[in-house]
């Protein structure tokens, strides 16, 4: 895992910005579109690398950006192999990357579980207490 081995995090991070400008400069396929490279996960062995994508105004998978960088992942491996001087060049597949969606969904559930026990902690707090409005002005008594 990338995590583990400091190089393989390394490459990772350097396939991730050398991606995102050959796709935006080089890359002239129009089902790619507005597509961001979210991260990049390389295996230990630096042979693999997974690339994790969103595309711009887009909520879910969309087939035509998955086959666009799939018809596109041999340009990019041979540019990245001119660009970052490594003796091999590691395998790209492309994933979507879920990852947002995910902590929204996250934020959710704890959001509406939180909501209930907020309201039940302010109508115990309004129960059995009583509100001091201090003494009354000269006028009221």
């Amino acid at each position: 895992m990338a995590k583990d081995n400091p190089r393989a995090r390394r490459l990772g991070e350097q396939i991730q910005r050398e991606m995102t400008e050959l796709l935006r400069r080089d890359v002239k396929d129009e089902r790619i579109g507005n597509v961001t490279i979210t991260a990049v996960s390389v295996t230990g062995d630096l042979r693999t690398a997974r690339v994790y994508y969103l595309v711009f105004g887009r909520d879910g998978p969309d087939p035509k950006v998955q086959r666009g960088l799939e018809s596109a992942a041999g340009f990019l491996r041979n540019a990245l192999s001119r660009s970052l001087m490594i003796r091999y060049t590691p395998t790209l597949s492309f994933e979507l990357d879920t990852s947002i969606e995910h902590g929204v969904r996250l934020t959710q559930l704890i959001d509406s579980v939180n909501k209930p026990a907020a309201q039940a902690a302010g109508a115990a707090e309004d129960e059995g207490h009583v509100v001091d409005e201090g003494d009354p002005s000269p006028r009221e008594r």
